[in-house]
């Protein structure tokens, strides 16, 4: 059985974002970009799989500027065994968005007939948590979304998903989409070697036109500002004042 992890292309989660001067963007200019991180938690998880013995290989994908090609060698140096790059923008402040992103994916799909699709539950650019879900529908495949556990036993995967106030297992049935969550498991670090061997692995290159998708996009960002600025705290001198406070405040 294959396995597709879509992959995405964002910025590294330890930068701090900067919104540009006339709000019609973020700043991408010299920003260090990485995996996002929900992704790379299913690229770990497919890679265990395979060495399971669930799995016999594991495709990742990302789809987007042609710089998105680091982002599938990192997978392939954790242990991907091949890529697909689509290359569906010239202009990295173009996000490409969740629904023709799901069309491209089920093309390919149709294409590699894998029997699991593994991806993050969002990416954490734009939070839109829709991606997986458009698949599954597009598809008519069973679903699974924030999985903290997931667990393949012949046409069948039993995943414990995070829902409010604890967790649910499920049992859905082979083919299906597993978005995952940050418990699921600790990707590992790609060791020199395995980098090295990253660049000869086979890494194909498309197009949206070869899926006959059309990537336009269908929303305008209208503008895009920072949060405000927290205040300034009081200091107190006693536990009186604290509590006196706190009661103007109305938390007590």
């Amino acid at each position: 059985m294959k396995v597709l992890v879509p992959v995405k292309r964002v910025i590294d989660y330890n930068v701090k974002v900067r919104v540009k001067a006339d709000g019609s963007g973020v700043d991408l200019a010299n920003v260090k970009m990485s995996m996002n991180p929900f992704d790379e938690i299913a690229v770990e998880e497919a890679i265990r799989l395979r060495e399971a013995g669930k799995v016999e290989e594991v495709i990742a994908v990302s789809i987007g500027v042609k710089q998105a090609q680091e982002t599938l060698r990192t997978a392939l140096a954790m242990g991907a065994d091949r890529a697909i790059l689509v290359v569906a923008s010239d202009d990295v402040h173009q996000d490409i968005e969740p629904l023709a992103v799901a069309k491209i994916l089920k093309a390919i799909v149709d294409e590699e007939q894998p029997g699991l699709v593994i991806c993050g539950k969002q990416a954490i650019d734009n939070d839109m948590n829709a991606t997986g879900q458009m698949l599954a529908a597009l598809l008519g495949w069973s679903q699974a979304t924030f999985a903290s556990e997931v667990g393949i036993d012949g046409d069948h995967a039993t995943v414990t998903r995070e829902v409010d106030g604890g967790l649910q297992t499920i049992k859905v049935k082979m083919p299906t989409i597993v978005t995952v969550d940050l418990r699921l498991n600790e990707p590992r670090y790609a060791s020199l070697p395995n980098i090295m061997k990253a660049k000869k692995k086979p890494l194909d290159e498309k197009t949206p036109a070869d899926y006959g998708v059309d990537v336009s996009p269908r929303l305008t960002v209208v503008k895009t500002s920072e949060p405000p600025t927290r205040s300034a705290g009081i200091i107190v001198k006693t536990v009186d004042e604290l509590v006196e406070k706190l009661k103007e405040a109305g938390a007590v």
